[in-house]
């Protein structure tokens, strides 16, 4: 991805240590004055597309754009209303049902926001670029790898017919990421040889069953614990961190070999930890370190080691002076930027295509996900290229479809058991 280059907001320079800046900096031409309105429908009403939305309105905001909440549509059609109110969208566009999607593409929005949970992502995605419609699409984009592949196939039929496609990985378009990768790129911490990224947290949330409740709308409503939905936790949130890595190398790694394990989850089927060793050839090593226990130790980030200095994500970087473009963006959120420069990029006539890029990051985290579940070595072509393999048309089920055309039956809610996986 280019950075996105803008007079209207400034880099604190005080990430950087080690580093130097040009003197002189490049700027975007704002060629959004030409357009004044644009419509967009959302697909997922819960907190993550709420919030997707209300960003989506901000970027709008910030470049002068009046924007139209169109259609809503959820699962559960009482969320769909209430994500609605919000932008006093009548009741009757606010569509429920595992087909909600369908309604809402048939809608006249330009754009469709998609933050259901992401084993639903490669069918929704599919069908808005057979709409014609610009996507944002949220992380993670599937949750095994003939979902991923899809993705990336759908992003080169996006691509042809002129359609842009961003995904929620914000750090990519956050100004500290942005310098800190034109800071390695241009050398300055000499070629990176190892590191590791981390997402150690809490359970975000566990939703109970209620009495009489089907098997397709608790599992639904409790997604975030169950991988058929999420793709377990090193699927649906450390993709983040894996993607930085990915990003500042520049390449995926060719293996992946890792451990995990369930101490105190209390529904679903996902682990709570893995720490997975991910070669990137070339005597490079990144370990990958996540969990969700509550009361324990919190650290999220990135950190990496060249043969000539060091960097952490986008913080501190520590190696030889060097000079590249000061880069500024639009806004200090990017979750924000990430809309303002797909919003721009479509009205430049030269849409962003992230698609390729996040799946590819998706299955680097599948990658880990196997490996652990399975205590095998997992290797990249065994996902993308190797058809013998296993792994490769290995589909997590109940899948989108099912739910859609239902009934479905509720996986165990076990975890799997390395070795015998």
């Amino acid at each position: 991805m280019q950075p996105i280059l803008h007079r209207r907001a400034f880099l604190r320079n005080s990430t950087l240590l080690g580093a130097g800046l040009a003197a002189n900096s490049v700027f975007a031409v704002n060629l959004t004055a030409g357009v004044k309105k644009v419509k967009v429908g959302l697909i997922g009403c819960g907190g993550r597309g709420v919030g997707a939305i209300g960003n989506f309105m901000e970027a709008c905001k910030i470049l002068g754009i009046e924007a139209e909440l169109v259609a809503a549509g959820d699962a559960f059609k009482e969320k769909a209303e209430s994500a609605g109110k919000r932008y006093s969208l009548p009741a009757d566009r606010c569509y429920g049902g595992y087909d909600n999607y369908q309604k809402v593409l048939a809608s006249d929005c330009d754009y469709v926001v998609m933050a259901t949970p992401p084993a639903f992502r490669p069918v929704h995605f599919a069908a808005a670029v057979e709409a014609g419609k610009h996507c944002f699409i949220e992380k993670p984009v599937a949750v095994d790898a003939p979902g991923a592949r899809s993705v990336m196939a759908t992003g080169e039929r996006a691509a042809v017919k002129g359609l842009a496609v961003v995904a929620g990985t914000q750090r990519r378009h956050m100004a500290e990421y942005l310098t800190n990768k034109a800071l390695i790129d241009a050398g300055a911490i000499g070629q990176i040889k190892g590191g590791v990224v981390q997402w150690n947290g809490t359970v975000p949330w566990t939703k109970r069953r209620n009495a009489g409740e089907s098997d397709a709308s608790y599992m639904t409503r409790n997604w975030l614990n169950f991988t058929e939905l999420s793709g377990d936790h090193i699927v649906e949130q450390h993709v983040h961190n894996l993607d930085v890595a990915v990003w500042f190398l520049g390449r995926p790694p060719v293996a992946a070999v890792g451990f995990g394990g369930r101490a105190r989850r209390e529904t679903g089927n996902m682990f709570d930890f893995f720490s997975v060793d991910y070669d990137f050839g070339d005597d490079v090593h990144i370990h990958s370190q996540c969990r969700q226990i509550s009361g324990t130790y919190g650290r999220v980030g990135e950190s990496f080691t060249g043969t000539e200095g060091s960097c952490y994500g986008g913080g501190k970087l520590n190696g030889k002076k060097v000079l590249i473009p000061e880069i500024q963006v639009d806004s200090s959120n990017g979750q924000v930027q990430e809309h303002i420069d797909m919003i721009r990029s479509v009205n430049a006539g030269n849409p962003l295509n992230d698609a390729k890029r996040i799946a590819e990051s998706t299955l680097v985290a599948i990658m880990g996900r196997i490996s652990a579940y399975t205590g095998e070595i997992v290797r990249w072509n065994d996902l993308v290229k190797n058809e013998q393999s296993p792994h490769f048309g290995a589909i997590c089920t109940p899948t989108a479809l099912d739910f859609e055309h239902g009934p479905i039956t509720l996986p165990a809610e076990v975890p799997p058991v390395p070795g015998k996986a």
